[in-house]
């Protein structure tokens, strides 16, 4: 499914957008990234707001969470990490258990906000909806630690999730990765590195309006400066604070200037009409597509970057949720192998 409706304003985008997401839309916080710790404040204060409109999380009741940390290789770094197991709701005894596909979550904030509770919401649901295990991780964020900090962090939790996966009740031939915005960017920079690397195998990279191409050359670039969700005055700000000192970009950190796709994992990528990164996520999912990636490429008409972040209990946001849980429980398809059994008191 594409669709795509022309905007010709680049100044009121509110006419152009959902009804149910215009309020929000005036209501959003204004959060700029030149001052990274005031813009942790601020996308923190934003988060809070989405959560309050929203209400009790869905699939609370039926979540197990634990925040742990994995140990990176070679140094012995801890990495955060946040997880989401459904609790079996079926009397015991009744039926086999099987071992759980995983999700690896990376949370958006223009890579220098964000934490574990940013998209604690979207990571309970995909828990109870895809029925799967989530691992969210607070990989290191720039420019205290730019790129490739935080995209080493998650390649080394995407490595010990493969390797714990059978003491834990996971399959390891059943993981897929994801993320949104600047989170979208280090899912699909997790896909090429696990691939250029001979990796843990990737089921599915979920890229939800992901920030791909430092370039910022694309039409809706230019077409959507101020549009909710995005300024675009903060794209070479959050390109300065993740690449710090790196003299040219390279795949792994700007996916988008990738010129061979062969091999990496399937895609689900969504983009939203009245965004500045429409564009860049498109032209990606296309590019993966023309090299024999399988993908399928939803854009949301009307709607605004981290609309179903922002505006939690609208329509659209309920339609794209169940989307992103539909997609990958068909990427998670059939266990491929039964748990062992457990005996003992």
């Amino acid at each position: 499914m594409c669709t795509v409706r022309g905007v010709t304003s680049t100044h009121d985008v509110s006419r152009h957008l959902d009804q149910e997401l215009v309020e929000a839309e005036r209501r959003q916080p204004f959060v700029s990234f030149t001052d990274p710790l005031r813009a942790r404040r601020n996308f923190r204060r934003a988060v809070s707001l989405s959560r309050a409109l929203r209400g009790p999380s869905p699939g609370e009741g039926n979540t197990k969470v634990e925040d742990t940390e994995f140990t990176a290789p070679g140094d012995g770094r801890k990495i955060s990490v946040r997880i989401y197991t459904p609790v079996a709701t079926a009397p015991l005894g009744t039926q086999e258990k099987q071992p759980l596909p995983v999700l690896l979550y990376m949370h958006g904030g223009a890579f220098v906000a964000g934490d574990l509770d940013t998209e604690h919401d979207r990571c309970l649901r995909f828990c109870r909806d895809a029925g799967c295990a989530v691992v969210s991780i607070d990989y290191r964020r720039p420019p205290e630690h730019p790129f490739p900090a935080p995209l080493e962090d998650c390649y080394s939790v995407l490595c010990r999730v493969a390797e714990v996966a059978e003491s834990r009740g996971w399959d390891g031939r059943r993981i897929a990765v994801g993320g949104s915005s600047a989170g979208g960017n280090l899912a699909a920079g997790l896909a090429l590195m696990a691939r250029d690397r001979s990796g843990p195998r990737i089921a599915l990279q979920l890229l939800l309006y992901p920030a791909l191409d430092d370039r910022l050359t694309s039409e809706s670039f230019r077409r959507f400066p101020r549009a909710s969700g995005w300024d675009v005055e903060d794209s070479p700000l959050m390109w300065r604070h993740y690449l710090g000192d790196t003299p040219a970009a390279p795949v792994y950190a700007a996916p988008a200037r990738c010129d061979d796709f062969h091999g990496v994992a399937p895609a689900y990528v969504l983009v939203a009409e009245v965004d500045a990164l429409r564009d860049e996520g498109i032209d990606y999912a296309c590019r993966m597509m023309r090299d024999g990636v399988p993908v399928e490429l939803h854009c949301f008409a009307k709607a605004f970057h981290g609309f179903d972040l922002a505006v939690p209990q609208a329509a659209l946001t309920r339609h794209a949720l169940a989307d992103q849980a539909a997609a990958l429980k068909a990427a998670f398809g059939r266990p491929s192998r039964p748990a062992p059994a457990r005996t003992g008191g």
